[in-house]
């Protein structure tokens, strides 16, 4: 018989599926310029495109190893619950975060108040879908609007995720209006918990790293996308310093490979501090399921099985395996 080795299943705690169809087609431009050509895309989402093209998307993240997603959905009611079905039919552990958005982006997107996007909320519980909780932003949402969603979720127990410091501009802006810069925000509305997940937080300044840890809450590094769209390097040493939790998404899903954003994840702090091993493959591996899984508020999902015979694992002792599958492997060694 083949030889396998069963280990938990990688969770995608961050993703916009309909990104997937934006691959190869904005190279050669800023992450502003990507950014109005994925909101014209955005805008052609149908519930009936959403449940065709997600079944297909989510059936390449089982392929490649991840058992379980959050799809950070923020394309109005009707395509969330697409979504929810395109999940189910894939066979893939889903939890909604439905994005809260005040102003800005397009206006399919927006709720009127924070008692309606809350109530579109309570839509989805009642339904059984899992939902955590996404502001999309602080340039998406007032303060406001974060005290409401973060009182919310504190109150039900929920996750709540949200896009904080991905780009240098958007924190000059939350400066200018608020004084602050985003975590800091996010701090002040009540929205640092142990159920937060702040996504990118790339250009996170020390004293928002310390919020974060003070908080106990998560960073979701989206390394594949955040290297497509020239986002930056996430400080993964002074993060894992501070003992804060790290989860991975694929995002805007131009890669579908958790070992190629694990290895990443190392290959930054690798490069940032002149030494190798900075993160143990295992921390690693945990990074990539159970930190997810805890984003999510996952109790169980799915394991995934690696083929030892694959090309990538010739040759490689059972005792180094965990090594060799973060450093040397593809997601074609998942069967």
């Amino acid at each position: 018989m083949a030889r396998r080795l069963t280990i938990p299943g990688f969770v995608n705690a961050h993703s916009h599926a309909f990104q997937r169809a934006l691959r190869g087609r904005t190279e050669g431009s800023d992450f502003w310029a990507w950014r109005d050509a994925m909101l014209a895309l955005a805008d052609e989402q149908s519930p009936q495109r959403v449940r065709t093209d997600y079944e297909r998307v989510y059936r390449e993240m089982l392929a490649a190893g991840y058992t379980a997603v959050g799809e950070f959905h923020y394309l109005g009611f009707e395509q969330a619950l697409a979504a929810a079905e395109a999940a189910d039919a894939a066979g893939i552990e889903f939890v909604l975060l439905y994005v809260a958005y005040a102003r800005g982006g397009l206006e399919r997107f927006r709720q009127t108040s924070p008692a309606e996007y809350l109530n579109q909320v309570e839509r989805f519980r009642e339904r059984g879908i899992r939902v955590g909780l996404a502001p999309h932003s602080v340039r998406a949402c007032p303060p406001d609007w974060l005290e409401e969603i973060g009182r919310y979720a504190q109150e039900h127990e929920l996750p709540l995720h949200v896009h904080a410091d991905e780009q240098p501009r958007e924190i000059d802006e939350c400066i200018e209006e608020h004084g602050v810069r985003p975590i800091e925000l996010l701090a002040k509305t009540g929205c640092l918990g142990l159920r937060t997940t702040v996504v990118h937080a790339t250009h996170a300044a020390d004293r928002e790293l310390d919020l974060l840890a003070e908080a106990g809450a998560r960073i979701c590094a989206c390394l594949t996308t955040e290297a497509n769209l020239g986002d930056g390097f996430l400080p993964v040493e002074h993060v894992c310093e501070r003992n804060l939790g790290i989860c991975i998404g694929s995002d805007s899903n131009v890669r579908i490979d958790p070992l190629e954003e694990l290895r990443e994840l190392e290959g930054i702090a690798r490069r940032r501090t002149l030494r190798r091993n900075v993160v143990s493959p295992e921390t690693l591996l945990s990074f990539g399921a159970d930190e997810g899984a805890a984003s999510l508020g996952l109790d169980a999902w799915a394991d995934v099985e690696v083929d030892l015979e694959h090309p990538s694992l010739a040759g490689i002792d059972e005792a180094d395996a965990f090594a060799a599958l973060v450093f040397g492997c593809s997601a074609e060694v998942f069967v």
